[in-house]
């Protein structure tokens, strides 16, 4: 088995502000950390080498630093990592981003074929869960969203059994390999790296692809020119209200909740008993 997992380098969504003239994330206001619900893909791939054997590679789109969430997959027990990073790539929306990905894709199976790709769920600065199902439409394989459980991995038929979350329940799905697959947290716990990994880890230096690396690629695909999505604004919700509080004697706080019922009554639907 060889499974490829696409991990992204967000920032810490609980220290980043919005910067309040251009209404966009500020990445400088927080460090950058690998994406949780990645974390958890490349756990995931390490339970299924455990079964199956095999190689796990990880791949990356971003900035030259994006070589340490590289590093931390490798800690978590990765074989190796591949990051792609080019101005080219800059801007880039989820349509841009499927696409240079499913391209990095590419070349990668053509050194070793790609049997599974793992994605987290979403991203947690963007949180559209759109990128996975977008490379698995560009590699034209099966994708299975909101997955808790693979439950097996059936080498000689190349088939893979998986439990899905639903809003209403669960789903389980027989898939054939290849496929691509994006996780939900609950699917395993984060175990602890071993030395010999972080040792692994901090010696080792990912492969790193620019454009010109990259094989049969339409730029005007790529970075802004490849991004219809346009973000018109972005704000911090208010923060809601407090309750209010009722004091005084039985009577007068029976009082002061029908006087609140009645000054939001427009909120409430009465319908008569038949």
């Amino acid at each position: 088995m060889h499974i490829v997992v696409c991990i992204k380098q967000v920032p810490d969504t609980k220290i980043i502000k919005i910067n309040p003239k251009t209404n966009t994330l500020d990445r400088r206001s927080a460090p950058a950390i690998l994406n949780p619900y990645d974390a958890h893909a490349v756990q995931e791939a390490v339970k299924i080498k455990g079964k199956t054997g095999g190689t796990i590679s990880v791949l990356s789109m971003g900035p030259p630093q994006a070589t340490a969430i590289i590093k931390k997959s490798i800690e978590i027990g990765a074989d190796r990592g591949y990051l792609i990073t080019d101005r080219a790539f800059a801007g880039a929306d989820t349509l841009a981003t499927s696409y240079a990905l499913s391209k990095a894709l590419e070349r990668i199976g053509k050194e070793l074929p790609v049997d599974m790709v793992i994605c987290g769920k979403h991203a947690i600065d963007g949180d559209t869960g759109q990128v996975g199902p977008g490379i698995a439409r560009r590699m034209d394989i099966p994708p299975v969203t909101n997955v808790i459980e693979v439950a097996e991995v059936n080498q000689e038929e190349k088939t893979v059994l998986i439990k899905r979350k639903l809003t209403n329940g669960y789903e389980l799905i027989q898939s054939e390999i290849p496929c691509l697959l994006t996780v939900e947290k609950e699917i395993n716990q984060i175990a602890y790296s071993p030395m010999p990994n972080m040792i692994r880890a901090a010696r080792y230096e990912p492969i790193i692809w620019a454009v010109s690396d990259l094989e049969d690629v339409d730029r005007t695909q790529l970075g802004l020119k490849g991004s219809p999505t346009i973000v018109g604004k972005m704000f911090t919700p208010p923060r809601p209200e407090g309750g209010k509080r009722l004091e005084g004697s039985a009577h007068e706080q029976v009082k002061q909740l029908m006087e609140v019922l009645l000054d939001k009554k427009d909120l409430f639907t009465i319908q008569s008993a038949k």
